[in-house]
């Protein structure tokens, strides 16, 4: 009976071709009461609900963005932000300020200016690390580049790229990708499967569909799983991944985190392994944008189950932990951007199961990232508007 109710759940929603597509008039779709996730091995369901009790508001604190990719917050407090269509700003005391010295961007369907994050050690080494769709390398189009740099005044300096996914493809899609650093410096950054589903994520012969690890200087961790793998990437730490757009370090244990789009349905929670298979697409729990289904199974040997997945897709976007104490309620949550519905998602997680969904900011527009700022405050990146911040009421 629970999966009777489900599948009228399931298909009670209202689905877009794809919450990933630029045309926001294409992304309109309606979250109902009764949308329901399956809690991976168990029969029972998590539902997302609106937020019952509103207690915060809600501050724009960079206004006028167009499509706010990453940000990362310096140590004076101020910020940089990646626009996608390939501008880095530089946000202090108002004023925004465009920095120069980026190689040139590729910018197509979901590729152009992606993610920034600073070294873990930036106050002393400068290091910032950039992603972002690329022309350069053999073959037509672009993909995924992840480069190097230091900021002096406004202007990128010392700049490096430390690796280039290839070959090129003219495909508009999944290029990821988010950037993170573990506990023990290393760097791990996404790069989505480029539309190539069927070649990509499970051949660790090509790039694409993969989590990747470096050294901070760009060289390959002598302990990667596949350095000793005839003809492997070796800079590849897991894969058979589709698109990974969430990357967070988890603050207790120190495991890296990601998230990634499904097709309809499927989008994915996953905790990156050492040299795992994620399936993809071998099995999954969506299906095409269709209807038809492209496999049979959601769960092979030797594949890694999600810690959760969303039927309907979500089309995920940004995700971080709460783990400040101006947000007592929401400590140890885990939060998600939704293009697709235009929400922030609050998960609460206990034991590894997602035990409760909150829906926040209903409305405002397509998330693209968030993130918790050394002042403790949420941040949270929305397409067409800019950085909000949320602000609890006391």
């Amino acid at each position: 009976m629970k999966q009777i109710k489900l599948l009228i759940a399931a298909l009670s929603i209202v689905f877009t071709a794809c919450g990933q597509k630029q045309d926001k008039k294409t992304e309109t779709a309606a979250v109902t009461e009764i949308e329901a996730q399956i809690e991976v091995g168990t029969e029972s369901s998590v539902e997302a609900e609106a937020a019952a009790n509103i207690n915060y508001s809600t501050k724009i604190i960079v206004p006028d963005l167009n499509i706010p990719w990453g940000m990362a917050f310096l140590p004076d407090g101020s910020m940089l932000i990646t626009e996608k269509a390939g501008e880095l700003i530089h946000f202090k005391d108002g004023k925004k300020t465009l920095i120069e010295g980026l190689p040139d961007i590729y910018v197509r369907g979901q590729g152009g200016l992606l993610d920034i994050e600073l070294h873990p050690d930036y106050e002393n080494n400068g290091w910032l690390y950039i992603t972002h769709a690329s022309e350069d390398g053999d073959g037509n189009g672009g993909n995924t580049a992840l480069l190097r740099a230091k900021l002096e005044g406004n202007t990128l300096t010392n700049v490096k790229r430390l690796y280039k996914a290839g070959p090129n493809s003219r495909r508009g899609q999944h290029f990821g990708s988010r950037i993170e650093f573990d506990n023990d410096g290393y760097l791990y950054f996404s790069i989505g499967d480029r539309g190539n589903r069927d070649e990509n994520p499970q051949d660790i012969t090509r790039d694409c569909g993969k989590v990747y690890r470096l050294n901070d200087d760009g060289s390959i961790p002598k302990d990667n799983p596949f350095v000793n793998e005839v003809n492997a990437k070796t800079a590849i730490f897991s894969y058979g991944h589709r698109n990974p757009q969430g990357m967070a370090k988890h603050p207790k244990t120190g495991k890296i985190w990601v998230h990634e789009h499904g097709p309809k349905g499927g989008d994915e929670i996953n905790v990156v392994q050492k040299g795992k298979n994620f399936g993809w697409p071998v099995i999954s729990y969506g299906v095409n944008y269709s209807g038809t289904r492209f496999t049979d199974i959601t769960a092979k040997e030797g594949m890694q189950q999600p810690l959760f997945y969303w039927v309907p897709s979500i089309a995920p976007s940004g995700m971080d932990f709460v783990t400040s104490e101006k947000y007592p309620d929401w400590e140890g949550n885990l939060l998600v951007g939704s293009l697709k519905f235009e929400y922030l998602e609050r998960l609460v997680i206990k034991n590894n199961k997602v035990t409760k969904r909150e829906k926040l900011l209903e409305g405002m527009g397509r998330v693209r990232d968030v993130k918790q700022g050394p002042d403790g405050f949420i941040y949270v990146a929305l397409e067409n508007v800019g950085i909000v911040k949320i602000v609890p009421n006391s």
